[in-house]
């Protein structure tokens, strides 16, 4: 005789998720206060709530679960909630990353398939470049260049250690394309020489500085933000390099009234890569090029030294200055090499 079925014949496995039904809203957080990150160090971020503010405060804070896989750099405006209060041993939570106006990015190379967001919300890329020790590469000014017109900011050259070395060749190479240069020196007793003519250029806006380890970049930060502490390092006598010592981007606000601007302190670099950047879009960091394709080269011209009936080899040629043509032609070949360079990762 067949018995009824009772609970010992039911079997329940249980969820290791709970059994509350998921869903796709996320909370409104309507009470989530807005602030700058100007640090971020293991996954602990340092940010400036109410900034100019009469509560104006430093908030420790880490990222939301859902905000797991998008990233939070230095520059970004975000929203907090929890303990913004900015007490020891507090900690907020970022649940929201604000609509980024600008976004400079590098790559470790050009055929590097993953974009590092260096900076966020900056205006203005400003390159430290020594004259000498270390030798300045015009090879990473232009890549440099090239990011900060891809990602809609001025560029300002700032040419350290003008007293090894004069600055007029990198003047010539880069004011025609729209870079503005400043010039600085040190003295025998450190005094940096120079340096109202960096803060001009710097008032009022978000700058990133960017440049090799050695060219003096943390000495300049220290010297423009006196409280900042930034390591400075020295040149190898061996290799010309310089050695790291900035880890990690940190903003850093400029002595002042109010708004009286950011910089960005960046680590010394070595490369930057270009593979997040169209072939298309290099030409907009040569200015003077552009201009010159648009109107003369054909649809569709690669600009190579191969392209048939390019018209950038004529234009260097048809100065009747000899030192106009000599800078063209440096712009002209340091067009094409990040041009082929591009086109073989893009190949690949």
């Amino acid at each position: 005789m067949s018995r009824l079925p009772d609970e010992s014949d039911f079997r329940s496995r249980p969820s290791r998720r709970g059994t509350r039904p998921r869903t796709k809203q996320r909370p409104a957080h309507e009470h989530a206060v807005t602030g700058m990150v100007t640090g971020v160090d293991r996954g602990r971020y340092t940010l400036l709530v109410d900034e100019d503010g009469p509560d104006e405060r430093v908030v420790l804070a880490m990222k939301a679960r859902e905000l797991s896989r998008d990233r939070v750099v230095c520059g970004d405006r975000v929203d907090v909630v929890g303990d913004a209060s900015g007490e020891k041993d507090t900690l907020a939570r970022i649940v929201r990353i604000g609509e980024r106006a600008t976004v400079l990015r590098r790559t470790a190379d050009d055929t590097d398939p993953y974009e590092r967001i260096v900076v966020a919300n900056a205006d203005q890329l400003v390159i430290v470049t020594a004259l000498a020790n270390p030798e300045p590469r015009t090879g990473l000014i232009d890549r440099a260049v090239v990011a900060a017109y891809d990602a809609g900011m001025d560029v300002l050259l700032c040419l350290t250690k003008a007293d090894l070395a004069s600055p007029d060749e990198l003047r010539g190479l880069y004011e025609p394309i729209g870079a503005r240069v400043v010039v600085t020196h040190r003295t025998a007793d450190r005094e940096i020489v120079g340096l109202d003519a960096v803060r001009a250029e710097l008032a009022g806006r978000t700058s990133v500085l960017l440049g090799h380890s050695g060219v003096g970049k943390s000495t300049l930060v220290n010297a423009l933000v006196p409280d900042a502490g930034r390591a400075t390092g020295h040149v190898n006598d061996v290799t010309g390099r310089g050695r790291h010592t900035s880890t990690s981007a940190v903003a850093l606000r400029l002595p002042g009234d109010a708004g009286a601007g950011w910089v960005v302190d960046t680590p010394g670099i070595r490369s930057f890569g270009l593979a997040h950047v169209q072939v298309a879009d290099v030409l907009r960091g040569f200015d003077d090029l552009d201009e010159v394709a648009a109107e003369r080269c054909p649809r569709g011209c690669t600009h190579l030294a191969d392209a048939p009936d390019c018209a950038l080899d004529e234009w260097a040629d048809e100065s009747d200055d000899a030192a106009v043509r000599d800078v063209r032609h440096l712009r002209l070949d340091s067009f094409r090499r990040l041009v082929a360079a591009r086109s073989v990762s893009d190949r690949d």
